[in-house]
C-alpha cells in the first residue's frame, strides 16, 4: 500500500476550501439579513418619514397668551442668487406677532445685503429688515457659527429681546403660515429647538438619484422619533430651518457653545435637548432652492461633513466602509453570486431595503422603482465619504465659500 501523496490530497482540500467559503458565505447573508431586521424592526421606524408637520399644532395664540416676538436670523455668504427671495418669503409670513429679520453679510462678493435690501424694500418692509455687515471670522469659529452668533448679539441687546430666533438658511422659501405652524408647535410642546426638515430641490438628475437618499441616511443616523422622544439622547436638527427659545440657547452658553461644530444644526440640537424637550419633523411648508445640477455639486456637499460626522477618525472611516458595504452592497453580490439561501438571503434584504426606501421617494414624488437602485446610490455615497477624508488630509476638510472649516484638531 502506497503512502497517499499530493495529487491524492488535493480533492480533500479543495473540499475543504469550498465548505469554508460556504461558512463565510452564509455568515455574511446572517448579518446582512439581521443588519435589515435591526433597521426595520429596531431602528425608530426612522424609514416610515411619519414625523411631519401635517397635523395641527394645539395652540392658538391669545387664548394661551400672547404671540412671542420671534427674529429670524440669516447667515449669508455670497448668496445673491436666492437670498431676495428667501427673504421676501419671510417678510410674508402672516405670524400674528412681532417678527422680524436680521440678515448677517459675512463678507459677501456678490451684493448679498443689497440684493436682500432691494427685496424688503419692494414689499415695504425694510423696517423689519436689519442688514448686518458681519466682521471677520476669528480662529476657533466656523463662518455659518460665527455670522449667527453675530445676529444672536444684537437680537439680546435690543430693549425687548425676542422670545424665539429662526436659524434659517439663505436659500429657504417658506409657506406663508409655516412660521405661525412652527411657533404653535413649539408652543404647544414646550419645545427649546423645534426643527423643520425643509424639502431639498430635487430636480435635476443628480438631485433625483441622491436628495432622497441624502434625507433617508439622515434619518437612519438621527431617528426623528428618537430625537422627538425626551427620555432618549439622540438629538437631531435641520439646519435650515430652527426654531430656538432664546432664553434657552443663552442658558447652554450661545452659539460660542458649538462654535467650532462643522455639523452645528446636530451640535446644537445635542446641547439644547440638555435644558428641554426638542422636536424635528420633515416640512412641505418650506423648501430649498439651491440647487445641485450636477454629481460633483453632490459629491462637495457631503464631502464637506462626512468625514467631520466621523470625528475625523481613521478607524471609525475603516468601520463605516466596512458597514455601508455590508449593509447595501453584500445584498446585491449575495445574489448575483450566491447559492441557494445565501442567494434569497441576498433578494430578500435587497427588496427589504428598496421596500424602506419607498416613503421618503414618494414625498419627492419619484417612481417605486427607485428604490432598486439603492446600492447603487449607498456605493457613491461611500465614494464621497472617503473622497471627505481625503479633502481633509490635504487641509481642505469643510471647504464652503471658499473657506476650510474644518477643525484639524478634531470635535470638541
Amino acid at each position: 500500500m502506497r503512502p497517499p501523496d499530493a495529487a491524492d490530497a488535493a480533492p480533500g482540500l479543495a473540499e475543504l476550501s469550498a465548505g469554508g467559503q460556504s461558512v463565510v458565505i452564509g455568515l455574511i447573508a446572517s448579518m446582512v439579513l439581521a443588519i435589515w431586521i435591526y433597521l426595520l424592526a429596531g431602528r425608530g421606524g426612522f424609514w416610515r418619514a411619519a414625523d411631519r408637520d401635517d397635523d395641527t399644532p394645539q395652540w392658538n395664540g391669545p387664548a394661551k397668551g400672547p404671540w412671542p416676538t420671534v427674529a429670524a436670523i440669516i447667515p449669508a455668504r455670497d448668496e445673491a442668487e436666492c437670498v431676495g427671495a428667501a427673504v421676501a418669503s419671510l417678510l410674508r409670513q402672516d405670524y400674528p406677532g412681532a417678527f422680524a429679520v436680521i440678515l448677517v453679510d459675512d463678507q459677501s462678493r456678490d451684493g448679498t445685503a443689497q440684493v436682500a435690501a432691494g427685496a424688503a424694500a419692494a414689499l415695504d418692509a425694510s423696517d423689519r429688515l436689519l442688514v448686518l455687515h458681519g466682521r471677520a471670522l476669528p480662529p476657533g469659529w466656523t463662518g455659518k457659527l460665527w455670522a449667527q452668533h453675530q445676529g444672536v448679539g444684537v437680537a439680546e441687546n435690543v430693549p425687548h429681546p425676542p422670545g424665539y430666533l429662526l436659524f434659517t438658511d439663505a436659500d429657504i422659501d417658506y409657506e406663508p403660515d409655516t412660521l405661525r405652524r412652527l411657533v404653535a408647535r413649539a408652543q404647544a410642546g414646550n419645545f427649546v429647538l423645534t426643527s423643520l426638515m425643509v424639502k431639498l430641490r430635487c430636480e435635476s438628475f443628480a438631485e433625483r438619484v441622491f436628495i432622497p437618499a441624502f434625507i433617508f441616511f439622515f434619518q437612519m443616523l438621527y431617528p426623528f422619533a428618537w430625537a422627538n422622544d425626551p427620555l432618549r439622547d439622540t438629538a437631531a436638527a435641520a439646519g435650515g430651518c430652527m426654531l430656538v427659545r432664546r432664553e434657552a440657547l443663552r442658558e447652554i452658553g450661545g452659539m460660542e457653545a458649538i462654535r467650532d461644530a462643522l455639523i452645528d444644526d446636530c451640535a446644537l440640537a445635542k446641547e439644547m435637548k440638555d435644558v428641554g424637550p426638542i422636536w424635528i419633523g420633515l416640512t412641505t411648508g418650506a423648501s430649498s432652492m439651491r440647487a445641485y445640477p450636477e454629481v460633483a455639486d453632490i459629491r462637495r456637499m457631503v464631502a464637506r461633513t462626512a468625514y467631520a460626522q466621523l470625528h475625523y477618525s481613521p478607524l471609525l472611516l475603516a468601520g463605516t466602509v466596512l458597514g455601508l458595504a455590508l449593509t447595501y452592497l453584500a445584498p446585491v453580490a449575495l445574489l448575483l453570486f450566491g447559492h441557494g439561501l445565501a442567494q434569497l438571503a441576498g433578494l430578500v434584504t435587497w427588496l427589504a431595503m428598496a421596500f424602506a426606501f419607498q416613503p421618503i421617494l414618494r414625498f419627492y414624488g419619484l417612481p417605486r422603482y427607485w428604490g432598486l437602485a439603492l446600492p447603487g446610490i449607498a456605493a457613491m455615497y461611500l465614494a464621497f465619504t472617503i473622497d471627505s477624508a481625503y479633502q481633509h488630509a490635504r487641509g481642505r476638510g469643510g471647504m464652503w465659500k471658499g473657506r476650510a472649516q474644518a477643525n484639524l484638531s478634531g470635535m470638541r
